[in-house]
């Protein structure tokens, strides 16, 4: 496990101290790691849960619940209502503040009932360098960081995770739909729906790394340049695919994660 071993130990201490853990399981890379190591630790003391709403695509909640189960860990799908609250859907520069506080006050709530004593998220160094105004909301309901607490950043967590045969060690990010909308622009079910099912045809064709970003009738395709020419190449399949989604016009930019984040730099 060469330079890995030291945090892979301080990762296993931090959980392991914690005697019981619910995880904030998204079915990321992230989120994974930590739910494998607190279920090799704690048994069945730790407790995955993972929240469902328009914002998750559907295809994520498959294949978070298939991941729990490879790693044999107790997994529960909460459903969270953010898309209730005004402050979130009308898309301010801090929605994954109250989108996460809707997620932390219910698991604080199952914590209660089932006497868990921390809840964790899959936060890395790296995070740390991005706008996530959701670390707030963390840090408001005492979440805490194993991942980060023991020094891992992006790369030592997909590392680790290929060297414990989890098969998503090299899953791209998947945020929320919403964040395919920007800024100010309201977040309804309706561009929810738009977006994952733009997404999911895009995937059809083997595009792994991809966003749909939704300015009212226009729909931009972001794709990394190994798979651009399979945009080009069903053009015609697209234009008429996202016509009858209801988008008129269509986009290409090459694929940045966090690119409506690009405007916030000023308030970072």
């Amino acid at each position: 496990m060469d330079g890995l071993e030291p945090k892979y130990f301080a990762l296993k201490n931090t959980i392991d101290s914690c005697g019981s853990l619910i995880v904030a399981y998204s079915g990321g890379v992230d989120s994974a790691l930590v739910l494998k190591v607190a279920h090799d630790i704690l048994g069945p003391k730790a407790l995955a849960v993972t929240a469902d709403s328009p914002s998750v695509p559907r295809r994520e909640i498959e294949e978070a619940k298939r991941i729990a189960l490879s790693i044999g860990a107790r997994h529960d799908i909460i459903q969270t209502e953010e898309l209730q609250n005004p402050n979130y859907t009308t898309n301010p520069a801090n929605r994954c503040y109250f989108c996460k506080t809707e997620l932390y006050s219910k698991l604080s709530e199952i914590a209660k009932r089932e006497g868990i004593r921390f809840v964790a998220n899959g936060t890395n160094l790296d995070d740390l360098g991005d706008y996530r105004p959701g670390l707030q909301a963390a840090l408001e309901y005492q979440v805490i960081s194993p991942l980060k607490e023991a020094g891992f950043t992006k790369a030592d967590v997909r590392q680790l995770t290929q060297q414990l045969h989890l098969e998503i060690w090299d899953k791209p990010a998947s945020p929320c739909l919403s964040s395919r909308i920007p800024y100010g622009s309201q977040v309804t079910p309706e561009k929810l729906a738009m977006i994952e099912a733009a997404e999911e045809y895009l995937r059809g064709f083997s595009i792994r790394e991809l966003r749909v970003r939704h300015f009212g009738d226009k729909a931009r395709i972001e794709t990394s340049p190994r798979d651009s020419h399979i945009v080009r190449q069903n053009l015609g399949l697209i234009y008429e695919r996202f016509k009858q989604l209801g988008f008129e016009e269509i986009e290409f930019a090459e694929f940045r994660s966090g690119a409506l984040n690009a405007s916030l730099i000023s308030i970072k």
